[in-house]
């Protein structure tokens, strides 16, 4: 669990990040492909980017820790599967 409200947007920016710099480096080292599914992967990450941010921005109120934690389950779950995917190009 980060310890900070920074640092879960840091992680969150860094895993999407890092996650759509694969997809170019394949698409660069892929150039006959269809990179239909690929582009595909990498509208779907931004989407969940802006989602999860908007998430931790609106935290507010009782169980600060347990929606942090949920915030935090739900970003690896959806790296995971976006990762999964990827794997598939």
């Amino acid at each position: 669990m980060p310890s900070s409200i920074k640092q879960l947007k840091k992680d969150i920016n860094n895993d999407i990040g890092d996650l759509i710099e694969e997809i170019y480096l394949w698409e660069l080292s892929n150039p006959s492909a269809d990179l239909t599914k690929s582009e595909k992967i990498i509208d779907e990450a931004i989407i969940i980017f802006d989602s999860l941010i908007h998430k931790v921005n609106s935290v507010k109120g009782d169980n600060i820790k347990k929606q942090f934690k949920s915030i935090q389950e739900e970003k690896t779950k959806a790296i995971t599967d976006l990762m999964k995917k990827t794997l598939k190009l």
